[in-house]
């Protein structure tokens, strides 16, 4: 996951304006942006990007449990809105930004600190020029799925006040 006691932060500004969405994860993935802080306190990371597609690996750990001992429904959510975000954000161009107006989540298998790394991969099925939908599964190192969603995006000028 993101390297321990590695840099994270959010990207400024001023360079998200000056590159596409897919020029700005082909400079995460080089190591020339740093992941962002979610990454860190979540254990996941992306690892592959292209026009429309977006991939996490990522461990749960027992940090991630819930009262009962299993991890949170919070975790499987976070990394599934991260590869749905993220696959809409590769597609849009300079100036432009986006964010979740809606996602689903459904759960079909419990995760464990034991269940090891999972892969979340995230896909565009519509890009309009406001509004945006995608998909992702989530899997352990099986292939088995573990839990799947959609999510819907707005899209807007950067720095719009919507």
């Amino acid at each position: 996951m993101p390297e321990p006691g590695g840099k994270t932060g959010t990207i400024p500004l001023e360079i998200v304006e000056k590159h596409a969405g897919i020029e700005l994860f082909q400079m995460m993935l080089a190591g020339e942006l740093p992941p962002p802080p979610i990454a860190g306190t979540l254990n996941f990371k992306l690892t592959e990007v292209e026009e429309g597609r977006a991939v996490f690996r990522g461990v749960p750990l027992s940090e991630h449990y819930n009262p009962l001992g299993s991890v949170h429904g919070g975790w499987p959510a976070a990394i599934l809105d991260s590869a749905l975000g993220c696959a809409v954000h590769t597609l849009l161009p300079r100036g432009m930004a986006y964010t979740t107006v809606e996602f689903k989540v459904n759960l079909v298998r419990p995760l464990f600190e034991t269940t090891g790394e999972v892969v979340c991969e995230g896909s565009v099925i519509h890009m309009g020029r406001t509004i945006a939908t995608s998909q992702a599964t989530l899997k352990n190192g099986e292939g088995k799925l573990i839990a799947h969603g959609v999510e819907t995006c707005a899209i807007f000028p950067l720095g719009s006040k919507g």
